[in-house]
């Protein structure tokens, strides 16, 4: 176990708590809306299972969470912020923005995660702009291994968005081709889907009003209208 601080100071007292590996970044996740744990393992999908597992049972401790059984799913359990999470929304945002605004954006896009990288779009799609029917969109990284290289966005009627490693078997409305870099970038707001298609690190086919406003529905990063500083 981590030695403790021994500080009476607040700042040093709540370090004990939030600053162990892999907790803010779990906590990003809860903010996010995450409560199931297959859910929260693809928002952070290098962390192991087993130390996810110790993760939460710490935040259970510390009064952060709250682990409950689904009212919807017998036999599932949620983790639910307690007041005491729910207050942390303004320091994580806080730690974010700081992030967007300062760490290089060299050193950020060296740090590439396809998986992370579709499921924060999927949570973050704006489903306003997309037709009122099935609308699937097909991402190809032309850079990546067979297993990493095609993912699925599937936006219902109803506003849900689903995603998919695997064909889920439905006719494609728009094909999207790049590599990781570029759609990273896109997605923290260091470019655009014109700047990169100018650049030709980006092309879409298929659906010409999904492509036309394929920046508009793209869940991009809550940070992403903060302006680089560093």
């Amino acid at each position: 176990m981590q030695a403790g601080y021994k500080q009476f100071c607040p700042v040093a007292m709540a370090a004990e708590v939030l600053c162990t590996r892999w907790t803010v970044v779990l906590l990003r996740e809860l903010i996010a809306g995450s409560t199931r744990f297959n859910d929260l393992r693809r928002g952070v999908p290098r962390m192991s299972p087993a130390l996810l597992s110790q993760r939460l049972k710490e935040l259970e401790a510390a009064g952060i969470i709250n682990r409950v059984e689904s009212q919807s799913e017998r036999g599932i359990h949620e983790y639910h912020l307690s007041e005491a999470g729910k207050d942390l929304r303004s320091v994580i945002e806080t730690i974010g923005i700081w992030g967007q605004r300062w760490v290089d954006s060299d050193l950020t896009l060296d740090n590439l995660d396809p998986s992370l990288l579709m499921w924060d779009m999927r949570r973050n799609l704006n489903t306003t702009p997309m037709p009122q029917h099935r609308s699937v969109v097909e991402f190809l990284y032309t850079d990546l291994p067979s297993a990493q290289k095609n993912w699925w966005l599937i936006v219902e009627p109803t506003g849900d968005v689903d995603l998919c490693s695997v064909n889920p078997g439905f006719d494609v409305d728009l094909y999207v081709t790049t590599t990781l870099r570029p759609m990273t970038s896109i997605w923290m707001g260091l470019s655009t889907v014109k700047s990169e298609q100018t650049d030709k690190n980006l092309t879409l086919e298929g659906d010409t009003a999904l492509a036309t406003k394929m920046q508009v529905w793209l869940g991009l990063s809550p940070f992403a209208s903060e302006l680089k500083r560093a």
